[in-house]
């Protein structure tokens, strides 16, 4: 008898303590296996506020909450949790936010494998994992999301083959795995499905075999179609000019071979495109497809009638017209050269092949539209550039400033310069591009010269600072600027509603 009322008395001094712990939300007790799936080193304070002893996890760091209905509370809806040098694992037990519709951990120190049971989160449509040590293979049941939107996973050490099911990702308009361990070859037929992906990037990965022709049934591709650094080989096929004009290949680094089609979007590709594939030939590589043709034409010369053909010979008069022509062409070819020489002196404002579109000498990256023939990215087509930039940062030339006017809204110089970018107009004020920076967002970017000096600075950015505290729903928001000594740059939202001659005119 006394065992049983110490007993009752010893439960009934814990039960205010346990009616705490149980109070918390499921969605709060799930979101408490993350904070102890990470190794936090001492005074690690990302989840100080993450307290078992809350009744929701809707205050919470980093957690976002929405009220659903058919339930008393909210339910959490979001977590970021990211760069904050997070060591640890994804633990499963996040698949059971059933209303969690994103996840970014991105840029942390995650390891191990992508749980399964993370996608019994059947709400997710985007997530972010892009930036840590994760391995193993693409879960195949990752298509159990049927709204998933937006999948970034690249910078890990992911490995293995791409499932066929990914076709069953209907909803998908990004897919970003560059620079994992991905292997094999890209199958085909994942892409017929996919009728809104916007965003293709495979790079930096261990791929082998053909391009599937089915990847030119992206219809709906906006961006850049990026399969570069691989070991892809065979002939380019004639179906990815079937791509909308607006997309850019990156399809270096590979082993293909054979000739560029000229069809399509392929028209609007610069060379950049197609650079490192010692196969390539034709327009727009400065490498001729006729070589081989021209060398058999010589074999067949050669042959049992080829000594008739030596003792006929060419008249005088042939050769004569002949060297005429050829003095001609010479003098047609230098007037050509000097021409565009003097024009691309004094239009320093436009996309020419002589390197002087980079941002304020800034080695890291080049930035420019798709330009025809020899020039893309501001680049010329041999590796006289990145010598030329190199020495301009030794003369002790300054660099610029890429400062963000909405802190909201937050990017690296870096990752502006790598970005795929294609010219939307030109104007008297510059140019404008259309740039896809890496998580997939579109953003204008104007392009403006003349000269630099203090004076000059102060002024822009007092005017720039001005633009960026105006909030109208008719006026573009303008996002960051760029100042260089002799470069310009104001980013502003893309908006995607056409160009206004066709609003005009209906």
């Amino acid at each position: 008898m006394k065992k049983l009322v110490l007993f009752g008395l010893f439960f009934l001094f814990l039960l205010p303590h346990l009616k705490l712990v149980f109070s918390l939300s499921p969605d709060g007790l799930s979101l408490l296996s993350l904070k102890s799936a990470v190794d936090q080193p001492s005074g690690q304070s990302v989840f100080a506020d993450w307290n078992e002893n809350d009744e929701t996890p809707c205050n919470w760091s980093g957690v976002s909450c929405k009220n659903i209905s058919g339930f008393p509370d909210p339910r959490v809806v979001g977590v970021a949790v990211s760069a904050k040098n997070l060591r640890g694992y994804i633990p499963s037990e996040l698949g059971n936010l059933i209303y969690l519709r994103r996840l970014n951990l991105h840029n942390n120190f995650f390891y191990g494998s992508i749980p399964d049971q993370l996608f019994n989160a059947t709400s997710l449509h985007s997530l972010f994992l892009y930036g840590n040590n994760l391995s193993g293979s693409l879960p195949p049941s990752i298509c159990k999301l049927p709204r998933l939107q937006n999948l970034d996973l690249s910078y890990n050490s992911l490995s293995g083959s791409l499932p066929e099911n990914l076709k069953n990702c209907k909803q998908l308009q990004r897919l970003i795995l560059a620079q994992n361990k991905f292997s094999g070859e890209i199958p085909g037929g994942i892409w017929p499905e996919l009728d809104n992906l916007v965003q293709l990037d495979l790079s930096s990965n261990e791929f082998k075999g053909p391009i599937p022709s089915t990847i030119g049934e992206l219809n709906s591709l906006s961006g850049t179609l990026n399969l570069s650094y691989n070991h892809l080989s065979g002939n380019l096929p004639k179906s990815l000019g079937d791509l909308p004009v607006t997309v850019s290949f990156d399809l270096r680094n590979n082993n293909l071979s054979g000739k560029i089609p000229e069809t399509g979007s392929f028209a609007n590709q610069g060379p950049t495109a197609f650079l490192n594939n010692p196969l390539l030939c034709g327009f727009p590589l400065q490498k001729s497809c006729n070589n081989s043709s021209t060398s058999s034409s010589g074999t067949q010369n050669s042959g049992p009638n080829s000594g008739e053909t030596q003792k006929k010979g060419l008249s005088p008069g042939l050769i004569i017209l002949i060297s005429a022509a050829d003095a001609g062409g010479v003098a047609l070819i230098g007037l050509i050269i000097v021409y565009i020489y003097w024009k691309n002196k004094d239009s320093s404002n436009s996309c020419s092949c002589t390197g002087k579109t980079k941002f304020g000498d800034n080695n890291k990256g080049k930035f420019c539209s798709v330009c025809p023939f020899g020039c893309i990215n501001g680049c010329r087509n041999n590796d006289s550039e990145l010598e030329d930039n190199e020495k301009g940062e030794k003369s002790g030339k300054g660099e610029g400033e890429l400062v963000a006017i909405d802190k909201g809204f937050s990017f690296e110089l870096d990752e502006l310069l790598r970005a795929s970018a294609y010219v939307l107009g030109k104007s008297g004020l510059g140019i404008v591009y259309k740039v896809v920076l890496g998580n997939g967002i579109p953003v204008a970017v104007r392009r403006l010269g003349g000269e630099g000096g203090e004076q000059r600075y102060k002024e822009f950015v007092a005017e720039v600072q001005a633009i960026g505290k105006v909030k109208h729903p008719n006026v573009v928001k303008l996002r960051a600027y760029y100042w260089a000594p002799d470069e310009k740059l104001l980013i502003s939202d893309f908006i995607s509603n056409g160009n206004l001659a066709n609003a005009i005119r209906g």
